[in-house]
């Protein structure tokens, strides 16, 4: 069993080390568009955000971004996390806020969320210094991060006890991790789950958003890869859950590697115009802002 754990693990630092070697620090946003860098909502050094403002917002909506890296690596300045993502949205209105927050070995996925409604709650208080609205967040994120974001909004009516303001809506790209538990006590069981969150049916539980969910969630877009053996079953599974509650959640499954799932975001496509339909349901103004912007090819593809 260890040496599985241990290729497990090996396998991942493949992808830790494909995050790093992809970073941007010499990123030049389009025209337009301000950069804040390294803004610290905590004491640690992994405590910081990026802030992606267009000239003159005021009350704008705020998309908060939760960067993957299998709960171990990653970080807020790889280019997939933003890049298209600000291009398209903050060229229209939108703030953009991309976190890093504290991966293992620091701190186990159940205490990262914690990170993330930290940051979240800091964003809030100062996000009309920034432009944008402590009312219209939307929260999303990719992979390791698309499970912390789920896990942030299965606590929901924890977290708005807490201070943190209701979002509008979740954005959860790609991740297999909605209930491991199911993962976990299948034929097929994940090694590399079983290293990153333990080896008990308590562990796997405290860490599956699906097994956290006892009440409504804010709007929920799970999004997942035909291309996964398990994705698209884990985002049915949980978006079944989440309605049972009344909450409006879609999955949408896409023809696109994991990777792509957050890379291609933003590229003018039917994937992203997917993305902005699921915004427009979030708020009247963002269908107002949007609709501005549509163009023949979002268009066609929301005919089609």
């Amino acid at each position: 069993m260890y040496a599985k754990i241990l290729l497990a693990l090996l396998t991942a630092s493949i992808s830790f080390s494909t995050y790093a070697k992809n970073t941007s620090n010499s990123y030049t946003p389009p025209s337009g568009i301000n950069v804040l860098s390294d803004i610290s909502y905590g004491k640690d050094t992994d405590q910081t955000l990026d802030i992606y403002v267009p000239s003159g917002a005021k009350g704008a909506p705020v998309i908060f971004m939760i960067h993957g890296g299998a709960w171990r690596g990653g970080d807020k300045t790889n280019s997939a996390e933003f890049e298209n993502k600000v291009a398209y949205w903050v060229a229209k209105g939108f703030v953009f806020i991309s976190s890093n927050y504290r991966t293992l070995p620091k701190i186990e996925p159940v205490e990262q969320v914690k990170d993330i409604s930290t940051a979240l709650l800091f964003a809030q208080h100062n996000a009309s210094t920034w432009g944008g609205s402590a009312d219209r967040f939307i929260l999303m994120g990719h992979s390791a991060g698309a499970h912390l974001v789920a896990l942030a909004s299965s606590q929901y009516n924890a977290l708005t006890k807490k201070g943190i303001k209701p979002w509008l809506g979740t954005v959860s790209m790609d991740t297999s991790a909605y209930d491991i538990v199911k993962r976990m006590t299948s034929s097929n069981p994940s090694e590399f789950y079983r290293a990153i969150f333990g080896e008990t049916y308590l562990d796997w539980q405290k860490a599956s958003p699906f097994h956290s969910m006892t009440n409504k969630l804010p709007p929920f877009l799970a999004i997942c890869s035909r291309r996964s053996e398990f994705a698209c079953y884990q985002a049915k599974h949980f978006i079944k859950k989440a309605k049972s509650f009344g909450t409006y959640g879609e999955v949408l499954a896409v023809d696109l590697s994991h990777g792509e799932i957050n890379s291609e975001l933003g590229k003018e496509s039917c994937y992203t115009s997917s993305v902005n339909d699921f915004f427009k349901k979030l708020s009247p103004s963002i269908k107002s802002m949007l609709a501005v912007h549509d163009t023949q090819m979002q268009k066609n593809c929301s005919s089609s």
